[in-house]
């Protein structure tokens, strides 16, 4: 009695876990996900968008390259929106809105992005000037021992 009463305790516990795992599989891809637009000059439109876009489950390929379920939809997203007539930057625009800067690889300069333009110039001016002084004073030096 014992056993059976454990065994049901554990499938109880772990039947919550497996659910969400298990109902993403069951879900069929969205129909752009993996297919093309017919028109050419569209799918040409889509792709080079797509190119440009981060697949957030990756982090480390464009949404064109990913096979993730998520990279999939935002497909689907991009050549739905682009066979409904709007432009690329509309499309990369309501992306951003919805999944942040982080989704595009060309990010804007923005109120929150600016330090990430401007910081690395700044590093390269101040080492720079350091090894310019320390230069120049290592020839005034030398030029003093001689």
């Amino acid at each position: 009695m014992n056993r059976a009463v454990f065994a049901m305790v554990m499938a109880l516990l772990v039947m919550p876990l497996a659910g969400p795992a298990l109902g993403q599989d069951s879900m069929p891809p969205a129909p752009y996900a993996y297919n093309q637009l017919e028109d050419p000059q569209l799918e040409a439109e889509a792709s080079a968008l797509m190119h440009t876009l981060r697949c957030l489950k990756c982090q480390s390929q464009s949404i064109a390259d990913s096979d993730a379920p998520m990279a999939g939809d935002m497909r689907h997203q991009v050549r739905s929106r682009i066979l409904a007539g709007e432009s690329p930057d509309q499309i990369r625009a309501w992306l951003i809105a919805r999944y942040g800067d982080y989704v595009s690889y060309e990010p804007e300069i923005s109120a929150t992005t600016w330090p990430l333009f401007v910081i690395p110039v700044l590093v390269i001016l101040i080492v720079a000037g350091v090894l310019l002084r320390r230069l120049g004073k290592r020839r005034t030096d030398e030029g003093e021992g001689a």
